[in-house]
């Protein structure tokens, strides 16, 4: 059987907050908690939930952009979580990210050709002429002609930063690219547009995505299977169809409960999630959502509920939902 290209086992990060004169640690931020899932080639995997949550930490994490706490990171069946920066660099080629913000994360010293092809000048032995001609296809792949090679990023459009950056997250033909919210600075008919396009990379790559987002309209467009985060932990993980037809914890539904609908005059069926999202520092007992949950028990306030199989396919932690 063929190793998913990304699996994830019992992940953590916990940042110290450090304090006095001799600056020791007095206490921990909770950011990512014992977050294990797997993504096979072909298949996209969204992480939603609300600000603070972790989702991007966990992309962050994956790449090691920063360093984990605790757990494995298995990229194409490589264990990558304890890796030195020389043992590292060759497998990065495997694994590539889409930013949020295309015009923070593009040198606007560059031009699209270099911004492209500099990837390839790190990690593959092509001639200039090679480079520059797998820039052109690229960029003409993503929707951008010939006339790009020249221009700089401040030159284009959002949506047209966009796609430069995901040709050159596609540069070293990578199985993994994690995207943190990449539509979510973008304009509703391009992110329609940027989404489609990253469809049918997948389709025509067989590439594996991260997929980071709060838009749960996007989500469902795109994924296949959905996480949804809550204080540094997955508390539903889903296919796409189950999660939004058939919520399990209660915190899924008050997500989707909150989500805009078309007719703000029809009446919702499900409660809308009420109260803040406890300090990662100091989480409350047992389940974390216990403080803004209807249902909760007093087995949610003394017993952190894990992750089992519901007879809907869901894996839920919640004890009142079995």
């Amino acid at each position: 059987m063929t190793a998913p290209v990304l699996e994830v086992q019992g992940l953590t990060k916990r940042f110290p907050i450090q304090g006095g004169l001799l600056r020791r640690t007095r206490a921990e931020v909770h950011a990512v908690e014992n977050v294990s899932f797997a993504l096979a080639s072909g298949e996209t995997l969204c992480v939603v939930g609300e600000s603070g949550c972790g989702k991007s930490t966990v992309g962050k994490l994956i790449l090691r952009l920063i360093e984990p706490t605790a757990g494995q990171i298995l990229i194409g069946g490589t264990d990558v979580s304890a890796l030195d920066a020389a043992s590292m660099r060759p497998l990065r080629r495997r694994a590539q990210m889409i930013f949020q913000d295309p015009s923070a994360s593009l040198n606007p010293r560059l031009t699209a050709e270099q911004i492209v092809t500099e990837p390839m000048e790190n990690y593959e032995r092509l001639s200039a002429k090679g480079r520059r001609e797998r820039a052109l296809s690229l960029l003409q792949r993503v929707g951008l002609g010939r006339d790009a090679l020249g221009k700089h990023s401040f030159e284009f459009s959002g949506g047209q930063r966009q796609r430069l950056g995901i040709a050159r997250a596609l540069s070293l033909r990578p199985a993994l690219i994690v995207a943190d919210e990449p539509t979510s600075a973008l304009d509703v008919s391009v992110q329609a547009q940027v989404l489609n396009l990253l469809l049918d990379l997948q389709d025509e790559y067989g590439l594996a995505y991260l997929f980071i987002s709060h838009d749960l309209g996007v989500v469902e467009h795109i994924a296949h299977r959905v996480a949804v985060m809550y204080l540094g932990r997955i508390v539903e993980l889903a296919d796409s169809k189950t999660l939004f037809a058939s919520p399990r914890h209660p915190y899924t539904e008050a997500l989707l409960a909150a989500a805009p609908l078309p007719n703000p005059r029809t009446p919702r069926d499900r409660p809308v999630i009420e109260g803040e999202v406890p300090s990662p520092i100091s989480p409350p007992s047992g389940c974390a959502f216990h403080p803004r949950c209807a249902y909760a028990i007093t087995r949610c306030r003394n017993e952190r509920p894990e992750l089992h199989l519901t007879t809907f396919g869901s894996l839920v932690a919640c004890h009142v939902r079995e």
